[in-house]
């Protein structure tokens, strides 16, 4: 019997927050751009059709939202690491991944990026 795991894609959310140690960064809200990736186990979803067994990705991206706009970090792995312990919140999260970039942050670069993922022990 196969088991599939579904997999989650919240893609390219961009948001605005405060970011950053400089006096300029410190002041004024930048972009960042979020995308994250969860995992569960869908079997239990698919074969009930009940949204109770399911991972609600749009409970996450309201929190990752709230989070993000209302906050201020010094660093994107603050802010990086605080989201991935969002998206890990569900008991049946067994992965996630979250990816913040910063647009325009380096003088010839698209964006700078950090990555976390977390897998969930047993």
């Amino acid at each position: 019997m196969i088991k599939p795991e579904a997999q989650i894609n919240i893609k390219n959310l961009r948001l605005r927050t405060y970011i950053g140690f400089n006096d300029s960064e410190k002041q004024n809200k930048q972009d960042v751009v979020i995308n994250a990736w969860i995992h569960y186990p869908a079997s239990q979803a698919y074969d009930t059709d009940n949204v109770d067994n399911a991972v609600n990705y749009r409970t996450i991206c309201k929190k990752m939202i709230a989070h993000t706009e209302n906050n201020r970090f010094l660093l994107l792995e603050k802010l990086t690491a605080d989201l991935l312990e969002l998206c890990m919140e569900p008991s049946n999260v067994t992965f996630a991944k979250v990816e913040v970039a910063k647009p325009h942050a380096l003088r010839f670069a698209d964006s700078v990026s950090l990555t976390l993922s977390a897998n969930r022990e047993n």
